[in-house]
């Protein structure tokens, strides 16, 4: 489950800081929609192209607007079960993902769609920005991930709320991480989702790229705490999260022995297990006696006990923890503490489950098949089987182990051209193959290792060639159309001596018959 997690001013609070002369960060920016690139601040946004093979551009109309909400790419087709962007990674690399919507009334009406959106396999979040657009906002969402291959994909899909309008995306980032960032999260089995990232005391525009190297984004906060400054830089290479020295720069405190009250984030949560790092750092300049001592709890519960907060600054997280609702987080002086207690910043992000994929034999199978396919179904992109409801046109999974694996593919008279991969020998749990009707050429692939395969259909197409012997030898095969095309050869005799099998090949093909086995004559 995820929540609408920032709000971006339309036009009062830039996307990106502008300043820098550092580096840009690891990974891809994207301004969906945009034909050319797209100058945010010291960053370059890119276009969509290349990432994404569906969709329509559009602009929006409305002036003053930041150049990447300037454009967007929108999802007409409502035959297809998702639409999705691919970005080429490094498998097992960590990556924050983050999409930007801003309606601007593109397709003419007065509120934004709701729907999906997945990462890889997983259900990420319904992107509803309602809310946000009536109040001249437009809105982010936010994850961090690992990649299990060597590909990773972003897609949207309608649900039962879209209505009549299409899915849309203004931009997509994603970032590289490096190894140590929220490293307590094992993101073999979960993933994180931001709900909150601020900078107590901060009373300036939302704090990215280049304070921060990996362009995590630092809203202000404040309330009616009093705020103070700090005299020396915390070094953001002192911190296993790396957050950046400006976040850090202002805190919220109190007079000495007193306790320190904050309500963080100012929205209710639903109830789940979140991860949490609160930043705490000196404002004084650096002395012996710049140090101070006091305990955390949140929501009534110990968080931390005694922390020594110095100049140098001090992170406390729990890699997981039970919030719900509103959360309040106190801060309680040692008693012989000089000063009362401070903090900086804070991060809450929502742990969610990573959902299952499909085994990566059956992914690269099926992938093959799409790049030989002239004209694939406009949603063969991301994960195949997943989620469930989401899957590619035609294919049908089994979902009972520990990954997904596909059992059925039914594109019967879809119009796609091409020839057959050699690769459909790898989809060893398929039980059905229905291709029949379509525009296929090149000769049939071996298919051996489909000990599984019960039907298969490749009639009315323009295949040629021989029919593979190791069809015949498939123990669970029981009917195979062949008709209609342009085959030649020796019919296998293992295919036609095969016990209880459906067997069509004619009209169409040139066969010679296979040899029958007659019993031996003996003469006496």
């Amino acid at each position: 489950m995820s929540v609408p997690i920032f709000l971006l001013w339309l036009v009062s609070i830039p996307l990106i800081v502008h300043a820098a002369v550092s580096p840009p960060p690891l990974g891809f920016l994207l301004s969906c929609g945009a034909s050319t690139e797209t100058a945010q601040g010291s960053l370059k946004y890119m276009p969509d192209e290349g990432f994404v093979s569906v969709g329509n551009k559009s602009t929006v109309s409305q002036s003053g607007v930041l150049p990447i909400l300037s454009t967007l790419r929108y999802f007409p087709d409502t035959s297809a079960r998702k639409y999705c962007y691919t970005f080429p990674v490094i498998k097992g690399g960590k990556f924050l993902v983050r999409t930007t919507y801003y309606y601007g009334g593109f397709d003419g009406g007065k509120e934004p769609p709701v729907f999906d959106q997945i990462v890889d396999g997983t259900k990420w979040s319904i992107v509803n920005t309602k809310e946000d657009y009536a109040n001249g906002l437009s809105s982010y969402y936010e994850i961090i991930v690992t990649a299990q291959v060597k590909t990773l994909s972003v897609c949207l899909a309608r649900n039962e709320h879209t209505g009549t309008s299409s899915p849309f995306i203004s931009a997509i980032e994603l970032q590289s991480l490096e190894d140590s960032v929220y490293n307590s999260t094992d993101f073999g089995k979960y993933g994180l989702a931001t709900i909150a990232r601020n900078s107590f005391g901060y009373d300036g525009d939302t704090i990215s790229f280049p304070d921060d190297q990996f362009n995590r984004f630092w809203q202000p906060f404040t309330d009616n705490n009093p705020v103070v400054a700090c005299k020396s830089n915390a070094t953001p290479s002192d911190f296993w999260s790396i957050p950046p020295s400006k976040a850090l720069s202002t805190a919220l405190t109190t007079s000495r022995g007193k306790t320190l009250t904050i309500k963080w984030p100012p929205f209710a949560l639903p109830e789940g297990n979140y991860y949490v790092a609160l930043y705490f750092q000196d404002n004084r300049s650096p002395s012996p006696y710049s140090w101070r001592v006091f305990s955390v709890t949140v929501n009534g519960k110990d968080f931390y006990n005694d922390i020594n907060v110095t100049t140098n600054g001090v992170t406390v997280y729990t890699a997981q923890w039970l919030l719900s609702g509103q959360t309040e987080i106190v801060l309680t002086p040692k008693s012989d503490s000089p000063v009362g207690p401070v903090i900086n910043a804070g991060e809450i992000l929502q742990i969610f489950l990573s959902g299952r994929r499909t085994l990566t034999r059956d992914v690269i199978a099926l992938e093959e098949l799409a790049r030989r396919f002239d004209n694939p179904p406009s949603d063969w992109y991301g994960d195949p089987c997943l989620p469930k409801e989401n899957s590619w046109t035609g294919v049908m999974c089994s979902y009972q182990g520990r990954y997904a694996r596909v059992i059925s593919l039914n594109l019967t008279s879809v119009g796609i051209m091409g020839e057959l991969s050699d690769t459909l020998d790898n989809l060893t749990a398929l039980k059905s193959l229905f291709l029949g009707g379509n525009k296929l050429s090149g000769s049939i692939p071996q298919m051996g290792s489909l000990k599984a395969l019960e039907i298969l259909h490749l009639e009315g197409n323009q295949l040629e060639g021989p029919i593979p012997e190791s069809l015949g030898q498939l123990p669970q095969l029981r009917e195979v159309f062949l008709q209609n095309n342009e085959l030649n050869g020796t019919m296998p005799s293992s295919l036609a001596n095969k016990n209880g099998i459906n067997l069509q090949v004619s009209p169409g093909n040139t066969l010679l018959q296979a040899a029958t086995h007659l019993p031996e004559v003996v003469e006496r």
